[in-house]
C-alpha cells in the first residue's frame, strides 16, 4: 500500500495489469451492474448545468430515463449519487457507436466542443474506485476487479501496463500531476 498525501493506494492499483480492450468488451461496464456510475457531490451541479448540451447526444431511452429520474439519482445503498439507468441496466448517458460499442454521451458532447467537462471522474478512473472518508479527510483507491474486464487484464499483461499507469490521465485530473509523479516514483522505488 502507498500513502501519497491523504490518499491511500492499494497494491492492486500499482501491481495489477490492465488496459481497456473495448473491441472485446464493447464497454460493458456502461450497461452491467446494479447501479449507475458513482458521482461526486461537486459533479451534481455540473450535470444539471450541462445536461441541455448533452441531451442531443443521448438516445431517446436515455433522455426519457433522465426525464423520469433526474440527471442523477440517490443511491440508498451507498448513500451517494449515481447516473440514472435505463430499465435498471444501461447508464442513461450511454450511447452505442456503429460497431455496437458503448460511448459516453457526455464525453461525445465534450469532444464536440459543446461542454468543457469530460465525464464523471468515476468513469474516467475506472477500474479504480475511490472510497472517501470526508470526515477524516482521507480517500482510498482500490482496483475494482470484474470478470467483464478479463480482456483488459490480458491486454494490460501483454502490454505491461499497470492499473495506475492506464488511469494516469484520470489520476492527474483528480489529484494533479505532482501527486501522480510522487506515486509513480514511490512505486519505482519499491520495484
Amino acid at each position: 500500500m502507498y500513502i501519497i498525501g491523504n490518499i491511500m493506494v492499494s497494491d492492486e492499483v500499482t501491481d495489477e495489469q490492465f488496459a481497456c480492450n473495448l473491441t472485446a468488451c464493447k464497454g460493458a461496464c456502461c450497461w452491467e451492474g446494479d447501479f449507475g456510475a458513482p458521482l461526486e457531490r461537486d459533479e451534481l451541479p455540473i450535470l444539471e448545468k450541462i445536461y441541455p448540451e448533452v441531451a442531443p447526444f443521448l438516445t431517446e431511452a436515455g433522455r426519457a430515463a433522465i426525464e423520469a429520474q433526474g440527471v442523477y439519482t440517490i443511491n440508498e445503498t451507498t448513500d451517494g449519487h449515481d447516473t440514472p439507468l435505463v430499465d435498471n441496466a444501461a447508464c442513461a448517458y450511454m450511447t452505442l457507436n456503429d460497431q455496437g460499442m458503448a460511448m459516453c454521451g457526455i464525453e461525445q458532447a465534450h469532444r464536440a466542443g459543446k461542454i468543457g467537462w469530460k465525464k464523471p471522474i468515476s468513469c474516467h478512473l475506472y477500474p479504480i474506485r475511490v472510497k472517501s472518508k470526508p470526515e477524516a479527510n482521507f480517500e482510498a483507491l482500490n482496483y475494482d476487479r470484474w470478470d467483464i474486464c478479463s480482456a483488459a487484464c490480458s491486454k494490460g499483461a501483454r502490454e505491461k501496463i499497470r492499473v495506475f499507469e492506464f488511469a494516469k490521465p484520470a489520476l492527474i485530473r483528480k489529484y494533479g500531476e505532482d501527486w501522480y509523479e510522487e506515486l509513480a516514483a514511490a512505486v519505482d522505488r519499491e520495484q
